[in-house]
């Protein structure tokens, strides 16, 4: 899959203030006002996950106002997942250990670490037509890929959902490197439990966490054939950024080794720490920054332990799955 070299221009939807939010030390989870790119990195889902379900299902609605929808159990017999589905057919899923879950099982699964201790962002996936055709793509550039594999699900309705996934990189799957996914099954089926999206908001930035800038940064242009990012020093969040532009991907270096991003990277290694979603709402905020010349205002809610704003979108903005 050739990437798109075009720059693109800068967070296109922003039509007003964003907010963003930061979580207590362990968890970050970002929201504003961001369209998905034209580069041809497309995300399929982020995950976010925790020990409990419920008890994230139930926080995650009263701090944002998103509902969500039970997806039901996955095929390893460890985990269970709810997701709020979207109008491009992306989703933020909310996946947690199901009860009668072996205790070796759970130790043995890629996000372990992020399931045992409500550990939140941990992943996130692209969608790509060809995953074998991806595999030997990323290998001719010299990137670490595993090899396809079939999973799946099957839904509270009794609909039987089946894909096939392949990791990219070392560490636990898709948290520096995207993981790659491909639908057997009708993709609908699997973004829309109930036929229709749950909000009417988009993915728009994967914030990844990260030990180095400088040597990671070398690792995304080496994989996926992007331009030299864009550079910006936040205080407010506490990291040197590096943006793709014109991709759904940054990179945050912590600014100091007592940081809540240094805090976070230190359990977990290099791996998503904010999720940057559109929407469509509008709540107040406190903490401004700036993000590439874009206005971004912190929020909070203690329940979840993350912050939020919702600055609106147009409906000409409002796409569904292809």
């Amino acid at each position: 899959m050739e990437r798109s070299r075009s720059p693109g221009l800068p967070f296109p939807y922003l039509s007003e203030p964003a907010i963003i939010s930061v979580m207590r030390p362990v968890l970050a989870l970002m929201i504003t006002a961001l369209a998905l790119s034209a580069s041809d990195l497309k995300i399929d889902h982020v995950t976010l996950a925790g020990a409990h379900l419920d008890s994230m299902r139930e926080a995650f609605t009263a701090a944002t106002g998103i509902p969500t929808e039970y997806g039901g159990p996955h095929a390893n017999h460890v985990t269970e997942m709810a997701l709020a589905s979207f109008p491009d057919g992306s989703y933020p899923e909310l996946m947690g250990i199901l009860r009668e879950a072996d205790p070796a099982a759970v130790a043995s699964h890629t996000w372990s670490q992020f399931l045992r201790n409500d550990g939140g962002p941990c992943a996130f996936a692209l969608r790509v037509a060809d995953v074998n055709a991806e595999i030997e793509r990323l290998k001719r550039a010299g990137i670490h890929v595993g090899t396809a594999e079939k999973s799946g699900r099957t839904g509270p309705d009794g609909v039987a959902l089946s894909w096939e996934t392949a990791d990219v990189g070392q560490g636990p799957r898709g948290s520096f490197f995207p993981f790659l996914i491909r639908d057997f099954t009708p993709r609908e089926n699997r973004a829309y439990p109930s036929g229709k999206p749950t909000t009417m908001r988009f993915i728009g930035l994967v914030v990844i966490g990260v030990h180095d800038l400088e040597a990671s940064t070398a690792q995304y242009e080496k994989a996926f054939d992007l331009l030299a990012p864009r550079r910006q020093r936040d205080e407010a969040f506490g990291a040197n950024l590096a943006w793709f532009e014109g991709s759904p991907v940054v990179l945050a270096a912590p600014m100091t080794p007592d940081s809540w991003l240094a805090r976070r990277i230190a359990p977990y290694g290099n791996s998503p720490c904010a999720f940057v979603l559109t929407t469509t709402g509008g709540m107040t905020g406190h903490k401004a920054s700036n993000w590439f010349g874009h206005p971004i205002t912190w929020v909070g809610d203690v329940n979840l332990g993350w912050r939020w704003r919702f600055p609106p979108i147009r409906p000409s903005q409002i796409r569904r799955a292809s």
